[in-house]
């Protein structure tokens, strides 16, 4: 399994997943279709997204990947428009990364 996790990873979602097996893209900062072109999204199998300030890239990655799965793991809201194109979101205070990663691989 692969996953692309986007964003600060303060709770350490992309190192539990990887204790699952998974193998991780790390990616930072304002991100581009182009950007997540280059980073494999096509590909990918999980879309794990930690900053809601970049809620946008949630639409682009499931455009380019219908078989996406998309997550949000993070203490902010979630703008609606995205909620729509989500699998799941999920709040890190509620539900420790390795618990997560676990269920994301199952």
């Amino acid at each position: 399994m692969d996953a692309i996790v986007s964003g600060p990873d303060e709770d350490g979602i992309g190192e539990a997943l990887e204790e699952e097996g998974v193998s991780v893209t790390r990616l930072e900062g304002t991100l581009t279709r182009p950007q997540l072109e280059e980073a494999g999204i096509v590909e990918t199998d999980l879309y794990v997204l930690t900053d809601v300030g970049q809620s946008t890239t949630v639409p682009i990655a499931v455009d380019l990947n219908d078989g996406l799965r998309t997550v949000v793991y993070a203490r902010d809201t979630i703008p609606e428009f995205v909620r729509g194109q989500l699998d799941l979101a999920l709040d890190p205070e509620l539900m420790e990364p390795a618990m997560v990663a676990e269920e994301l691989v199952d």
